[in-house]
Formats: structure tokens, sequence, C-alpha cells
């Protein structure tokens, strides 16, 4: 898989799973901006990839106006998008029970609000042709408990991937949608290890995933390998999709 020269864009790519998929594609010769809410980060991350080929920005999805400020330095550039990985997105556990409005605004601001308006604001500027892959998760499709209001996010999220397929292809754009299972990166790390073991121990594969797995598959379906792939769900979760 050859992407040099390609202009890939991912939200969320200062850590975990976005900044496994900005290693991967610069290994492969692409050009890749990576966004994140903390400049700290975002900087942490260009020193750790170390590369010429990465550009940073920092934008908070969950607010319009970074958004626009994305979508304009993306026109100033010249470059059309080739990939376009929407990663960014939160996390919180909690019961039906215990969730309050103030943690349902935040999931939904960031994880859907944000990446619907980011798809929307980039659209305009995406390559003829262009990949576009969403991050959703295992529990858009599952019944996990504490996480009710987070599943209903990404179950938004797989909604929004089919149908921008749908209107999206007349311009030969592909959009696929990501679905890990537990994965080791920062986001997780709040995730007690009992409760790690306890999941690892539910999966076929009996672990659970790193971040370098998801970003190969996320790498895969963005190539010309996948060519004839759109409007697809991959569960990349060890297996876990066979107890469902």
């Amino acid at each position: 898989m050859d992407f040099k020269n390609k202009n890939i864009i991912i939200t969320g790519g200062s850590a975990g799973i976005g900044l496994a998929t900005a290693q991967t594609f610069i290994t492969k010769g692409a050009n890749v901006l990576i966004t994140g809410r903390n400049s700290d980060s975002l900087n942490a991350a260009s020193l750790k990839i170390n590369s010429q080929n990465l550009k940073t920005l920092a934008s908070d999805i969950s607010k319009i106006p970074d958004i626009e400020t994305l979508a304009k330095e993306v026109a100033e550039s010249g470059n059309k998008i080739d990939v376009l990985v929407l990663n960014a997105g939160i996390a919180k556990q909690h019961s039906i029970e215990e969730t309050t409005e103030e943690v349902f605004d935040d999931l939904f601001n960031i994880n859907v609000k944000g990446l619907f308006f980011t798809l929307q604001k980039l659209i305009p500027h995406l390559a003829e042709g262009a990949s576009v892959i969403l991050i959703s998760s295992g529990v858009s499709v599952s019944g996990y408990a504490q996480m009710g209001a987070y599943a209903a996010t990404k179950s938004a999220v797989d909604a929004i991937a089919r149908t921008a397929a749908t209107e999206l292809a007349d311009r030969k754009i592909r959009v696929n949608t990501v679905a890990p299972g537990l994965t080791d990166t920062p986001m997780n790390h709040q995730t007690p290890e009992d409760i790690k073991n306890a999941i690892a121990a539910a999966v076929p594969l009996k672990r659970i995933g790193e971040a370098e797995e998801i970003a190969n598959a996320i790498v895969f379906l963005a190539s010309k390998e996948a060519s004839y792939i759109s409007g697809s769900y991959l569960s990349v979760d060890g297996g876990v999709t066979i107890r469902r």
C-alpha cells in the first residue's frame, strides 16, 4: 500500500489510535495533518513521529469555529484531501440512571455534532475518489452496561457513515466505519484492570487490541486494495463479533 504524496487528515491524532494511524500513513509516504485539542499533546506527537511530512493543528471539534479553522487551513493549502479519518472522540462510563445532562451533552457534542460538522465542512475539499473513515466502537451494536450514552453516540456515527457513503458515491468517495473493540490507548487507561482482564477473557483471541492493529485496518480501507468497499462496518475486536 503506497500513499506517496497523498494528503491525509486525522482528527484526534495526538494519541492512541489516531497517532498510530498517522505513524502508519507516514511510513507509507503520506503527508499527514493531525488535529487535537491540546497543543502540548500535539507537540509530543510531532516529536514522536519526527517527520517533515507531519503537520499539526490545535482544533477542538466541539467548537464550530475550530472546525471552520481546519477547513480554512485545508483550503489555503491548495491540496485536496485524499483520506479523511474522523477519529476524535471521548468515552465516559455511566449507567443510564447516573448519566447527567452534562455528560450526555459532552459525549454528543464531540462524538456526534463535532464529527458531523467536521465532515460537512471538509466535504468540498475531498478529492474525487477520496476515502473517508469514521471511527465507531463495538459498543454501537452491543449492550454493554455503563455505556448507554456513549453507545448512542457511536450508533449515530454508524448512521452518519451509511448516509455519507450514499451521498458521496457519485464523486467515487468511499465512506467506511471501523469499530474497534477495547484497545490499549490512553483513553482506556481509566478502565480498571479487573474490567480489562474480564473483557480480554471474553475475547476469542484472549487479549485487548493494540492501537497499531486498528491503524492497519484504517489504512487498508483507505487504500486502493479496498477500492470496492464502501458503506462497510469493520469490526476490529479480536473476534468479539462472533459472540453477538
